[in-house]
């Protein structure tokens, strides 16, 4: 990227991603990154992003990563630790492709989770905070039964063709995570301790009704962190809390970023 331009293309990992930016550009104001869940995309975070840029004031950019919507797609099988090479590998250049100066990565599901790595295993200043939605840091027999699921769906139903509508190549995308996640070595699978070197506030949003994780998740957070934890428990909501209470999550998140504002604005004039 050469420039903050609505949408385009950039190289990241070896492929090339679709982004959009909503927003002020990074020199301008803090930038928000989303991450995306495992079959999600730019276009199944809905106006979500749009509205986060009004309510916060913050450029807000989204892309899909190699496998979903219409990025390159993935090499297949991915690694059981793809989304820490996603964390480590991919992420940091694609901050560094758009001009990040500083801002928080906003995670759902497997994006939940690569921020959350990013954020324990990457020393970068420009991160000042995290939005943590319905993540994951290990196996739940509730998830992988509801994955299990997923696959019969995939191959007995429209869920092919539902997909298409989004994602190039369909039958990428769902087995770079449904075959990751029903490999038998995955259930040992467990990124808790990135919790253990959070030095950013985070806040952490998870729905009681989530089929694919428990409130166990969001205890990992609050039991390990060494930093500032904020949490939303919601009602009637299963794993998109976004889509499932729109209005609340940008309230909610806005009022979190409105938060570190603040706290830099001290720093600033402290220093």
């Amino acid at each position: 990227m050469s420039a903050w331009v609505e949408s385009g293309r950039l190289m990241a990992g070896g492929k090339s991603l679709e982004y959009k930016c909503f927003g002020p550009p990074p020199d301008k104001a803090p930038t928000i990154v989303m991450l995306h869940e495992g079959l999600g995309c730019i276009a199944l975070w809905r106006g979500f992003p749009q509205e986060l840029a009004k309510a916060t004031g913050c450029g807000v950019f989204v892309y899909s990563r190699a496998g979903y919507g219409q990025s390159d797609l993935a090499d297949l099988p991915r690694p059981l630790d793809y989304m820490t090479c996603e964390a480590v590998d991919v992420l940091p250049q694609v901050l560094d492709a758009i001009g990040f100066e500083r801002g928080l990565l906003l995670g759902h599901s497997d994006g939940a989770s690569i921020a959350a790595i990013y954020a324990g295993s990457i020393i970068d200043h420009r991160v000042r905070g995290l939005v943590l939605m319905a993540p994951h840091f290990f196996t739940e027999e509730m998830g992988l039964s509801e994955i299990a699921k997923a696959k019969t769906a995939f191959e007995t139903t429209d869920m092919r063709d539902r997909m298409a509508k989004y994602h190039r190549d369909p039958d990428n995308t769902f087995r770079g995570w449904n075959d990751s996640w029903l490999h038998e070595d995955f259930a040992r699978w467990n990124i808790g301790e990135v919790v253990d070197y959070f030095r950013i506030p985070t806040l952490a949003i998870q729905g009681k009704q989530d089929p694919y994780g428990s409130l166990a998740q969001v205890d990992e957070i609050e039991t390990r962190s060494y930093a500032p934890v904020d949490t939303l428990i919601l009602d009637e909501c299963g794993h998109a809390p976004f889509l499932d209470h729109p209005q609340m999550i940008v309230d909610e998140v806005a009022d979190f970023v409105a938060r570190l504002n603040r706290i830099e604005d001290v720093i600033v004039n402290v220093a």
